[in-house]
């Protein structure tokens, strides 16, 4: 999904964004906290949407999910 998402990109973008802007977005790539946070919604919700939408915003859901994460989740 995120390869098709790349390749949408890249040709939707190839006028608009300067080399030095593609080359940082492809260098920087996903980010720690939103894998973290993709894995960590996965295993509550068993939802795929959620996990993008929460991956999106990263280190605020890992904090929000360690704050509220449940005993059976504390293992």
């Amino acid at each position: 999904m995120f390869l098709a998402l790349f390749i949408v990109y890249e040709g939707y973008s190839q006028d608009y964004v300067d080399s030095e802007t593609k080359r940082s977005v492809i260098t920087n790539g996903i980010g720690l906290g939103s894998v973290i946070a993709g894995i960590t919604s996965w295993e509550r919700n068993k939802s795929v949407l959620l996990a993008i939408i929460h991956g999106v915003f990263s280190w605020f859901y890992v904090i929000y999910f360690v704050l509220t994460r449940k005993k059976e989740e504390r293992k």
